[in-house]
């Protein structure tokens, strides 16, 4: 194995600008850790929020940091008790300390579960963090075959796995998203709705007299106000990025964090391999280009996932 990796490290927060690539010694395996060989890794919303230092609050970080969760690649090296991975394994999953944009990586064993081979390195590397963000937002609002459900930014990285989730699952999904994405919507099940002026009246239309039973917000505090305008009861408006607003209005926030349990990773990861869900690839750049990939990114307008090649 070579003695060094390379990694994206910052050394303050700041915006992309502050991310570098550098080489870092190689990592070892420590008890119930493996070594994995990074062949992709998501970059994910959460990633520039933890950089950007405006949630330094709730998540102060150490310098230098690295950044990135999900990942998947092979395992060069085992450390004791690691759960029965061995070398040449292809795993997928997620590191719980930011590190994952890099080549090389020490990762908890019980983070991880085989690669299926049907399913590619850029979906494998993207699949932990928008899988268990929509997992647990459906989970939050109890969501039931038949109803009717609204949900903003229907197209973006947990969007889109979200809606053909419901969809799977007998729910009936209004797609909040631009006007370009309504194709895509529309042949996944969903009925699209454009965002815009206006929008409240096209829902009201789309629901039906039946109305709309929950709401799960992926964009912002104004589709809070607009769910509570729609009568949908609080506990059945479910956000992961309106925090505040969220706390006003009495609705749920639940995250990535309620849906680690590897269990729910294995169920992710057969609704992929089934062809269930299809994770959406929008762009792939390799390690030296994260500045460019987070640019991308933060136009807020990609149709699924940006993930890096180390």
């Amino acid at each position: 194995m070579n003695r060094t990796a390379q990694a994206v490290r910052f050394d303050q927060y700041g915006d992309r600008d502050v991310l570098r690539v550098t080489d870092v010694p190689m990592p070892k395996p420590g008890p119930g850790e493996v070594v994995v060989e990074v062949r992709a890794a998501a970059i994910n919303p959460f990633d520039a929020v933890l950089r950007s230092g405006v949630a330094r609050h709730l998540f102060p970080m150490d310098f230098p940091s690295g950044q990135g969760s999900d990942l998947a690649g092979v395992v060069v090296a085992v450390g004791a008790e690691a759960g029965g991975l061995a070398v040449g394994d292809e795993v997928l999953g997620w590191t719980p300390a930011a590190g994952a944009h890099a080549t090389h990586l020490a990762v908890p064993a019980d983070r991880l579960v085989a690669k299926p081979p049907q399913v590619s390195w850029e979906v494998a590397g993207a699949l932990h963090m928008v899988g268990a963000t929509a997992y647990a937002a459906a989970r939050a609002v109890a969501v039931q075959p038949g109803e009717t459900v609204a949900v903003s930014a229907a197209a973006g990285g947990v969007g889109s796995f979200l809606v053909q989730m419901l969809t799977g699952r007998g729910v009936r999904v209004l797609g909040i998203a631009s006007p370009a994405n309504a194709e895509w919507l529309d042949g996944h099940g969903v009925i699209p709705v454009p965002h815009g002026d206006g929008l409240r009246e096209r829902l009201e239309q789309a629901a039906g007299a039946g109305g709309i039973d929950a709401f799960i917000d992926l964009y912002g505090p104004e589709y809070l106000d607009l769910a509570v305008a729609l009568g949908v009861k609080p506990d059945r408006i479910q956000t992961t990025v309106a925090m505040e607003r969220a706390a006003e209005v009495g609705a749920r926030t639940d995250g990535r964090h309620n849906a680690t349990a590897r269990e729910v990773l294995v169920e992710l990861v057969d609704l992929v391999a089934s062809g269930a869900v299809e994770i959406p690839i929008a762009a792939t750049y390799p390690l030296g280009r994260v500045a460019d990939a987070f640019a991308e990114l933060e136009q807020r307008h990609t149709r699924g996932k940006i993930v890096l090649f180390p």
